[in-house]
């Protein structure tokens, strides 16, 4: 038996960008072309080996639909595994769609400054696709330091006195969160003796009294880093600050790292607190349902109390990890089918919205013109003049309508995306399963408060944006019309096209999503293959087999 070649794509979205991150890294800033075609080639290849990892996932290549790489050769528990399914091999085409929107918005103008910066986002992609495939907690731990030292250097990239403030609470808690990780696999792994996350899953109904105690306060700090970078009420009141702070390219990719916090609690809980967990199972659902609505009432506040875009966006974001973490925490897998689809068309709403700032904060409003409409404001014409028309220049059509259309997605307003995902949150919502001790399919008093919340922080979205579009392209006056690039325009209609698309395909695409919600909800299949796996033999030796399982007293 040896190593089928298609399964070393599963380390090419680890590999590539290491590489040439690596690569880009002696390059002075004279090279900047050089650098910026590298790394969009690299992306390049990761967008394509992402959409081969969905086809290889979803079209039966590999066995359940799980693609498992055992690094070194060593199998697990003892060794790293790397896992390609469904949910991961999406996860990673939507790294590569938010990074090549963000690296083409840096062609002309933030690619530029800064030596490092190519190689700095080279890594950053490194550790969210790592994060995305592993399936072992230490090495989760890693690629996620990784993303985050990349992530330091990007946040103060084109410093300003602004972004230096941002940048030093952004490290503080992200340093805090790290040890918090540490903290919780140390009491995990004393307690189940592994880190694999299959092997994990396995050891978990074993576990008893004091021992099971220990494990809970462990995955609760795990949680907790987990959480942080989620951005859960209270511990994301940094991230409106930070997205508010950052160039926007960089804030797109803070969207998604946001939304990485969230992956791992949606896989971590479902696959170790399971139906199959013993006296484990269900552990910490409550706490995320309850604190999932929180962030949403605390995010959808501050959309309301704030009328600076980029802090509007970063309150948008929070509303969006606020509804994901809800939807975990109910434990409905029609739910869950449902949130991924918003997870997906949330990020790259508010990802548009992000890129969108920086092209509307170029529009000029003359002083003369701000105290005219002030003047006008009380004015009052009994016989107004008759209205003069005059041509809206291409720029600001184009922003207005790009406006609207980020408007729309993040309030969850038909006709796009947003409101797709927001109505099979609620279809789910309203036809729960039977349950199997009354035998009756009943609404609990969480689910109303849920869908109740969702509806006002749609509400409340539409009366922010509708604010700040009518202080921006109408109440406004006179304006000088922006100078744009065709660069910096094409990932917004890029993006905002996606979410046509997902809106008109969004059957297969729930076809799609059914399948990896079924896999997640499914964690027998994944402790089997991941143990299971057999190593590659070497020249004239029998193929290695998976170490059986141990309990927690035999664990070394």
């Amino acid at each position: 038996m040896s190593l089928h070649w298609t399964q070393h794509l599963i380390l090419v979205p680890v590999l590539l960008p290491l590489l040439v991150g690596a690569a880009l890294a002696p390059l002075t800033q004279g090279w900047h072309r050089l650098k910026y075609w590298l790394s969009y080639a690299s992306l390049l290849g990761l967008l394509a080996t992402a959409l081969a990892l969905i086809f290889m996932t979803d079209g039966g290549h590999w066995q359940d639909g799980m693609g498992i790489y055992l690094a070194a050769n060593w199998s697990a528990p003892f060794g790293i595994a790397l896992l390609a399914d469904r949910l991961s091999a999406l996860m990673l085409l939507l790294t590569a769609v938010l990074g090549l929107a963000s690296l083409h918005f840096t062609r002309t103008r933030w690619g530029r400054i800064g030596v490092h910066y190519h190689t700095l986002f080279q890594f950053l992609l490194m550790g969210i696709n790592g994060a995305f495939l592993t399936h072992d907690l230490f090495n989760l731990f890693v690629f996620f330091e990784v993303m985050l030292a990349a992530s330091y250097g990007l946040v103060l990239h084109g410093y300003n006195a602004e972004r230096i403030r941002a940048s030093m609470q952004y490290i503080a808690i992200n340093l805090a969160a790290a040890l918090l990780f540490l903290l919780g696999t140390a009491l995990i792994y004393a307690t189940t003796g592994t880190l694999n996350m299959a092997d994990l899953a396995a050891r978990v109904p074993l576990l008893s009294g004091e021992e099971l105690a220990l494990f809970k306060v462990g995955a609760s700090v795990l949680a907790l880093a987990f959480l942080t970078k989620g951005a859960m009420w209270p511990l994301g009141f940094w991230l409106p600050t930070t997205y508010a702070a950052a160039s926007p390219p960089v804030a797109v990719m803070l969207v998604l790292m946001t939304k990485v916090g969230a992956y791992v609690v949606l896989r971590l809980w479902l696959l170790i607190f399971s139906d199959n967990a013993g006296a484990a199972a269900g552990f910490g659902g409550d706490a995320l349902l309850y604190a999932g609505m929180a962030t949403i009432v605390f995010g959808a506040a501050g959309m309301l109390s704030t009328d600076t875009a980029g802090r509007m966006a970063g309150y948008g974001a929070i509303v969006s990890s606020g509804t994901l973490l809800a939807v975990i925490g109910y434990g409905q897998p029609a739910l869950v089918t449902a949130g991924i689809y918003y997870l997906i068309g949330s990020t790259i709403a508010v990802a548009a919205f992000l890129l969108l700032i920086e092209l509307i904060d170029r529009i000029r409003t003359p002083r003369s013109a701000m105290l005219a409409l002030t003047m006008e404001a009380f004015a009052v014409e009994d016989a107004p003049d008759e209205p003069t028309g005059r041509g809206v220049p291409a720029a600001m059509a184009f922003l207005s309508l790009a406006f609207a259309a980020c408007a729309l997605m993040i309030a969850g307003l038909p006709p796009l995306s947003g409101f797709v995902a927001k109505f099979s949150m609620f279809h789910a919502l309203l036809n729960p399963p039977v349950d199997a001790v009354s035998g009756v399919a009943a609404i609990s008093t969480s689910g109303w408060v849920l869908m109740a919340l969702i509806i006002l922080s749609g509400l409340i979205a539409v009366i922010s944006m509708m604010r700040f579009g009518v202080r921006t392209f109408w109440a406004s006056g006179a304006t000088e019309p922006p100078k744009v690039h065709r660069s910096e325009v094409a990932p917004i209609l890029f993006l905002l096209a996606l979410s046509v698309l997902m809106t008109v395909q969004a059957n297969p695409l729930f076809g799609y999503l059914t399948r990896a919600s079924d896999d997640i909800h499914r964690p027998g299949n994944y402790i089997g293959r991941v143990l299971s796996e057999p190593t590659v033999p070497g020249p004239g030796s029998a193929p290695g087999l998976a170490p059986a399982t141990l309990s927690p007293k035999e664990a070394p």
